[in-house]
């Protein structure tokens, strides 16, 4: 039996929690709030500030965790270094933590030392150097904060007048100390994927098959797998993550978006852990789960294997308003569907866009991909959040 020191707690943590305790395994969920969808599945919790760097050292002191594994981006990961020389495992590494939190360290990897194909970029820590940098990429473009997940403080520029607005929304949505952003030229995409990858400890890299999704405002409304694409763009895809994952180290799991074009693949992102657009799996879409996959990842037990076992999508159930005592309509309408399941998360406060569940839906392999994810849609939309 290990502990685990799970830094983050929402509704992807409370997954991996949820897979960690049927493996007997202890989990011990932080989060800046307390009741956090973890906190609730876990055998304890902490309330910190992870940007507290003194605060970060002594929960890891206190619990003497096994393994440190951050579910956020909002984290001191600097310190994961020193953790990693005093003996402990960080998840995936401390260099993938640290470089995977910050998209400028991602993506000088991926583009300069990797040589992937990405977007056209530049960085601006201003709103003038915001200015200047787009004059150079040219409009559209997209503005992210360099520590934000979710779409949060993400915006395209169309027109001049979007300039001053997108650094000011991109203040707003980042996490962390980091006022920086990226500028990235528009990549005029037919479709984008999640190619979830488990490196392991002693085995052969993995991949799941690819998840196809589609976004709103940064962040991503629904999720099918498979994704149809062409077996060359599956193999470059497959290619770039075993790059980039075997640069960054460490075993786990993680979520790499790619935009398939016209002329190529391009790498897009990547997060060292579970995915939301991964939660599609949740519908047994796979023998394993995409937390299953990270939890036994994360401890060392060989994965011989990923096999698509249906086809299936998910799509949020989103709040509308704010509220200290969120409820739910609808719901006996999604439990009465077939082929479908809903989780609803158990966050304590709603606000608007904030993600409060979602809906999966699933068929045989041979079933209509499409149809699968306009039922996930249809009945998510069924379910409302109350203030």
């Amino acid at each position: 039996m290990s502990k685990i020191l799970l830094l983050g707690s929402g509704e992807l943590g409370k997954e991996f929690v949820i897979a960690a305790q049927r493996l007997g395994q202890i989990v011990i969920a932080v989060d800046s709030y307390a009741n956090a969808p973890a906190m609730q599945v876990a055998h304890g919790f902490e309330v910190i500030n992870m940007l507290d760097g003194d605060a970060l050292d002594h929960i890891v002191a206190k619990h003497q965790p096994d393994y440190i594994v951050p579910e956020i981006e909002a984290i001191r990961t600097e310190r994961f270094y020193a953790y990693e020389k005093d003996g402990y495992t960080v998840i995936p590494s401390a260099k993938a933590a640290n470089y995977t939190m910050n998209r400028k360290s991602i993506r000088d990897l991926a583009a300069k030392e990797l040589g992937l194909k990405t977007a056209d970029y530049r960085y601006a820590a201003s709103a003038k150097a915001l200015s200047a940098a787009i004059q150079e990429i040219g409009m559209p473009c997209v503005v992210k904060p360099l520590m934000s997940s979710s779409g949060k403080g993400q915006s395209t520029i169309k027109t001049e007048a979007d300039i001053q607005k997108a650094w000011d929304y991109s203040q707003e949505g980042s996490r962390g100390d980091v006022a920086e952003v990226i500028v990235e030229g528009f990549v005029n995409f037919n479709y984008e994927i999640t190619l979830l990858t488990v490196t392991q400890r002693n085995g052969k890299t993995l991949f799941c098959p690819p998840i196809g999704h589609r976004q709103e405002r940064g962040d991503y409304q629904e999720s099918w797998q498979p994704a149809t694409m062409q077996s060359k763009h599956l193999q470059t895809a497959q290619d770039m993550a075993a790059k980039v994952t075997t640069a960054l180290g460490g075993a786990g799991l993680w979520g790499v978006e790619f935009f398939i074009a016209d002329d190529g693949v391009y790498f897009s992102e990547l997060s060292p852990r579970p995915h939301d657009t991964g939660m599609v799996t949740l519908g047994n879409t796979q023998n394993f789960n995409e937390f299953e996959l990270h939890l036994r990842a994360v401890l060392g037990l060989p994965i011989s294997e990923i096999t698509q076992e249906r086809i299936g999508a998910s799509a949020v159930i989103l709040a509308n308003e704010h509220s200290d005592n969120p409820t739910f309509s609808g719901i006996e309408e999604v439990a009465n569907a077939t082929k479908s399941d809903f989780r609803l998360f158990g966050k304590p406060s709603s606000r608007p866009y904030r993600r409060m569940g979602v809906v999966v839906t699933y068929d045989n392999l041979d079933g209509d991909i499409k149809a699968v994810t306009e039922r996930a849609k249809e009945l998510a939309s069924k379910v409302k959040v109350n203030p």
